[in-house]
């Protein structure tokens, strides 16, 4: 290149020459032929300097930025020290990319929802969770945030947020509970954006519930048979009472506290299969056996009604914590005596299937209604309220038979038919050996 810078400017001091000596012509000479060899020696440089000035500049013109490659050596310093930055660049947006992709793939997969949105709440990114916990599938990047959520609480929640403050809240939607919280980017005193997770609390708000139905209602069964006995052993104390009735208050009291150590009792069940804290035992339980215990412990409850009680199957060993399993089918067999009508039939088989182990209690009662079929297993639920205080009991057996099925790896189904009675199956895996 320097040979070609050389003489270019070489040829641009002829061409100057040779203008200066015409110049100089026509300035001493009038003669017009002069003139025009000086137009014509002018256009001559400018055109040679045009072609020229392309020549050397064509190669920079038509270098190929993915790979820059140029004769000139003057310039390769320049040349590689581009391709150097191009290389930089080129693993630079490989990473940003490779993050992104990353990112992307993360938050795709996630059942949480993520919205970010900039300082006018339009839509950055929202991931497919957000949009499905929202039930808002063809909200889009650049909609509006409120698109998603137009409540009121909603729209609180992230205007605080604009406003440089977390906020939180619950919605409710027709899929259910969402937790809302939303946090603003801000740099210095400025906010850029928000970013606002979402989260789906059904299931623990639904849990919320039953807990302080649980603590109203133990609270309540608890208070009942207290203030039963606190008002007798009042009467009692203060001579109230006539000395010929002193045996019956006192076996009011004495009744009234095997309904609270019998309620305490089921409490401390439950609670230790909700905590999994039931010590396993792997020695074989026989599920007949049982059977023919709590058969005898219900005797004198079905013998009062006049309700025949039958059992039939086969001695099976089931694996597990004979006495959970114990309460299992004692408190089937009750609920069956409670619930059942006079004079009826309560019958009880063990069998088994290839793969199953079947408990199965049926009696000839009132039934339960379709509506509330799913609802027996909760802690104090009760079908008919209106009698529930004429049939005693805690309200807690069948949600001890629920988890201590469970809690044995295995499955509960109820059958009923409104005044024609209910069937129970119980179903426990086969281990194999």
């Amino acid at each position: 290149m320097t040979q070609k810078i050389f003489n270019s400017i070489l040829l641009t001091v002829i061409v100057t020459n040779i203008v200066t000596v015409i110049l100089v012509d026509v300035l001493n000479d009038d003669n017009i032929t002069h003139i025009g060899i000086f137009v014509i020696a002018v256009l001559i440089g400018i055109v040679s300097a045009l072609r020229m000035s392309r020549k050397i500049t064509r190669p920079l013109v038509e270098v190929n930025p993915d790979n820059p490659k140029i004769n000139y050596s003057e310039i390769n310093p320049l040349i590689n020290k581009i391709r150097i930055q191009k290389g930089k660049i080129c693993r630079q947006s490989n990473e940003v990319k490779s993050g992104r992709e990353q990112l992307s793939l993360i938050t795709e997969n996630m059942s949480e929802g993520i919205v970010i949105a900039d300082p006018k709440t339009n839509i950055l990114s929202c991931n497919t969770g957000a949009l499905k916990l929202f039930g808002a599938e063809d909200v889009r990047t650049g909609d509006s945030i409120y698109l998603l959520n137009n409540s009121e609480n909603f729209r609180h929640c992230i205007q605080n947020a604009m406003g440089g403050r977390n906020s939180t809240c619950i919605l409710k939607t027709s899929g259910g509970d969402r937790e809302i919280i939303a946090s603003p980017s801000n740099t210095t005193d400025t906010v850029n954006g928000i970013v606002v997770f979402i989260l789906d609390v059904t299931e623990r708000q639904q849990l919320e519930t039953m807990r302080r139905e649980f603590t109203s209602n133990v609270s309540h069964e608890l208070k009942t048979p207290l203030t039963t006995i606190y008002g007798i052993s009042d009467m009692l104390v203060n001579g109230i009472v006539r000395p010929e009735d002193v045996g019956q208050f006192g076996q009011n009291i004495r009744s009234e506290a095997e309904r609270l150590i019998i309620l305490i009792n089921d409490i401390v069940s439950l609670s230790k299969l909700d905590e999994n804290s039931v010590p396993r035992d792997d020695t074989g339980t026989d599920l007949y056996n049982i059977a023919e215990e709590v058969i005898d412990r219900l005797r004198h409850s079905a013998d009062e009604r006049n309700i025949k009680l039958s059992l039939t199957g086969e001695h099976i060993e089931l694996t597990g914590n004979r006495t959970v399993l114990d309460e299992i089918i004692y408190n089937l067999c009750d609920n069956a005596i409670k619930y059942n009508k006079d004079s009826g039939h309560v019958d009880i088989k063990i069998s088994h299937i290839p793969t199953k182990i079947l408990i199965t209690v049926s009696d000839d009662g009132m039934g339960i209604p379709p509506e509330h079929i799913n609802r027996i297993f909760e802690r104090f639920y009760r079908v008919d309220k209106s009698h529930s205080r004429q049939i005693k009991g805690t309200g807690l057996g069948l949600s001890i038979v629920k988890h201590g099925v469970m809690y044995h790896n295995g499955n509960i189904r109820v059958e009923s038919t409104v005044g024609k009675g209910s069937v129970f199956i119980v179903e426990f895996p086969i281990e194999k050996r």
